[in-house]
């Protein structure tokens, strides 16, 4: 259903002569532009409209590079660390706001802490496969987690009482089950690769 929206608008985007890497770069530069703009004044609302607006141009991506035939591996990866970036943005500019005119550090530490979860629930995927394994699994990948942020935010800076909070400390606890649900995956995968590595080498003695 997301293809049917992207497709043609990718295919727009290549037909203007937009690469994807540059689809990729242009969005996370509104995303962080946006963020560090914004956020630090207060003009949470405004931040959240413009962050929405870049980080759902960055998604084409890959509905240019479809268009294109021109999806690499480099994209892949160019695409991933602009997006710890555009993350590491958001919740820096949410941080700063509330440590200086937002005046809330218990707030201040619970975004640091969103942060740090969020690139510690991509790092854990990125170290199982580079391990050999598949790690996708958690309740919070990046989308959730942005769709979360940008709720409450954008909320909280109309004035909706409690949201701004209850959303941080919702994302929390999403980011640390994620955590906790991609140790235990990854140490299953790994020990049933083990064992699988161990029955190979048994039946190979007994063939012997």
């Amino acid at each position: 259903m997301i293809s049917r929206v992207t497709a043609p608008l990718g295919r727009s985007l290549a037909r203007i002569g937009l690469t994807p890497n540059l689809v990729t770069i242009i969005g996370a530069t509104g995303v962080i532009a946006g963020a560090l703009y914004f956020y630090p004044r207060g003009h949470l609302y405004a931040g959240s409209v413009v962050i929405t607006v870049f980080a759902l141009f960055d998604m084409l991506d890959g509905a240019v590079a479809r268009a294109k035939d021109s999806a690499s591996e480099f994209g892949a990866f160019l695409d991933s660390s602009v997006d710890r970036i555009a993350d590491a943005a958001l919740f820096a500019g949410l941080m700063w706001w509330f440590i200086a005119d937002g005046d809330d550090p218990l707030l201040a530490g619970l975004t640091l802490f969103c942060l740090i979860s969020g690139f510690m629930v991509s790092y854990l995927k990125a170290r199982a496969e580079g391990l050999g394994v598949n790690c996708d699994v958690g309740v919070a990948e990046r989308t959730e987690r942005l769709v979360v942020a940008l709720l409450a935010i954008g909320l909280g800076g109309l004035g909706v009482p409690y949201v701004l909070a209850g959303g941080l400390w919702l994302l929390a606890g999403m980011s640390l089950l994620t955590i906790l649900q991609r140790l235990v995956e990854t140490r299953a995968r790994l020990e049933d690769r083990a064992g699988e590595g161990q029955g190979s080498r048994d039946d190979t003695a007994r063939d012997a």
